[in-house]
């Protein structure tokens, strides 16, 4: 059984503390990771400090090249990068619509070569006869990283490079689900980047208690849970670290009347089944005009049938595992209450038999605000379908809750699905489409979904402070 040490300071540190690692198409222990205590977090922030005086202070051009050789060096370890995501995720090799590990190690490199070719220039606010005064972005110090089980590899690469190429440094710590493809880049990082320029501590939630509550670091970046975002936030209030949270996502999605559903079918069951419902920004209730409620709900169905459910390295494999038996029985629950509810389950409903924790692409019908399945984020492959009279109904509905992460409109005329669109109480709203999101183009939610944004120049101000300068003249 292969064994995954962590990385502080640029070497391999072990313990004597172990993390089994599971399979979650097979149930079983697959690997296991080295679990960190709070000394392991105190000498990763210690070494990150150290490097901070260096690293921050290089010029911008070696921080970018660093940063190509960092994503050639995902690219040239692809498979099994790839291999180690569809081990402890679960999600298939190639996926629904090509939404699968291939895509996050893929995506991985791909963001990390965009990134760096960002920069951030000077502004100037004033040149004149009596002062000079312009504006320069100054890089933090240490940056915490705590990423979730979804999509661990991709999610990393959004927090790391961002916070390294403006010149922070990093501890990162993974879920304690899906350590190792992290692990494993953290490693391959090393051998390009400076010691202690990013570290990776394994641990459950008191090694993410550990490193929140550091004094030494600056600034928290987090992906997960609205509850859990919640504890971090009051764990970095006492010496007041910056934060960007991108938190839980109910996203509300909206038919219009003119839709054309042998189009648009197919796009609306994969931007909400991709990676078995298990990404934050997948489209979670979906809004139908009455006048379409049956066709689609019909397509739909006949969709969830035909997907194919199985373990990640078979070939033609769609839809993977839920990642943990937790996750499952969540999803189990909130159908369970559908039926309860009084929703009418058209397609799936049932866990798998088998070992691993599989569940049936699932299609519930006949429900609407104010049931669980609905209000509630299920994070898996079941999605209730909600019908609609008035436009003005659908858009109150579809803000009627405390997330406000993503959301998306369907129709042929884009005008007036833009027109829809600009209502939605959300971070990034989409026309046609759900959740397509790039490296160049800023993402974040607002409400009980988060705060701050990721990606682009908007995702490098976030790493950095202001200094204005001011010179006086004449």
């Amino acid at each position: 059984m292969n064994h995954y040490p962590m990385t502080i300071n640029g070497e391999a540190v072990d313990s004597s503390d172990r993390l089994e690692v599971i399979n979650p198409a097979t149930g079983q222990v697959f690997a296991t990771c080295a679990l960190a205590n709070e000394a392991h977090v105190q000498q990763a922030v210690a070494a990150a400090k150290t490097a901070f005086k260096t690293w921050g202070v290089r010029p911008d051009s070696e921080r970018k090249a660093l940063i190509h050789q960092v994503a050639a060096c995902i690219e040239e370890n692809s498979e099994e990068l790839i291999k180690l995501i569809t081990l402890e995720t679960g999600k298939p090799v190639a996926g629904l619509g090509g939404v699968g590990a291939t895509m996050e190690v893929m995506g991985s490199a791909g963001w990390s070569h965009v990134t760096a070719d960002i920069d951030l220039a000077e502004e100037v606010i004033q040149d004149d006869e009596t002062a000079y005064v312009a504006v320069t972005r100054k890089p933090l110090g240490v940056v915490a990283s705590v990423t979730p089980w979804n999509w661990p590899l991709l999610i990393a690469i959004w927090h790391v490079i961002s916070a390294i190429r403006v010149g922070n440094t990093v501890v990162i710590k993974p879920s304690e689900n899906t350590p190792l493809a992290t692990a494993r880049f953290v490693e391959l990082a090393n051998t390009v980047l400076p010691p202690g320029v990013l570290n990776i501590v394994v641990g459950r939630g008191d090694v993410g208690q550990a490193l929140a509550s550091s004094d030494s670091v600056q600034k928290i970046v987090f992906t997960g849970s609205t509850h859990t975002g919640k504890r971090i936030m009051a764990s970095a209030a006492a010496s007041l670290k910056r934060m960007v949270l991108e938190l839980g996502g109910n996203d509300a999605a909206i038919v219009l009347p003119d839709a054309d559903l042998d189009k648009l079918a197919a796009e609306i069951f994969a931007a909400a089944f991709h990676n078995n419902g298990q990404t934050c920004a997948c489209l979670k209730r979906l809004y139908v005009h009455e006048s379409l409620y049956d066709d689609l709900c019909r397509r739909l169905a006949v969709l969830a049938k035909q997907v194919k459910v199985g373990n990640g390295f078979e070939d033609g494999t769609e839809l993977g595992p839920l990642q943990n038996e937790a996750q499952l029985k969540v999803v189990e629950d909130l159908v369970a209450r559908s039926r309860e509810e009084g929703g009418q389950i058209l397609a799936g409903g049932e866990r798998l038999p088998g070992d691993g924790f599989f569940f049936q692409p699932t299609i519930v019908a006949g429900l609407s605000n104010g049931n669980a399945l609905v209000d509630s984020e299920q994070f898996g492959p079941v999605l209730p379908v909600i019908q609609y009279a008035t436009v003005d109904e659908a858009v109150r509905m579809a803000n009627d809750s405390p997330n406000g992460l993503g959301g998306s409109v369907w129709g042929s005329d884009v005008g007036a699905a833009e027109s829809v669109a600009r209502q939605l109480e959300c971070g990034t709203v989409w026309i046609n489409g759900h959740g397509g999101i790039q490296p160049d183009a800023p993402f974040g939610g607002i409400k009980e979904s988060g705060f701050g944004v990721e990606f682009g120049r908007y995702g490098l101000e976030e790493c950095t402070s202001i200094q204005t300068l001011k010179i006086h003249r004449g």
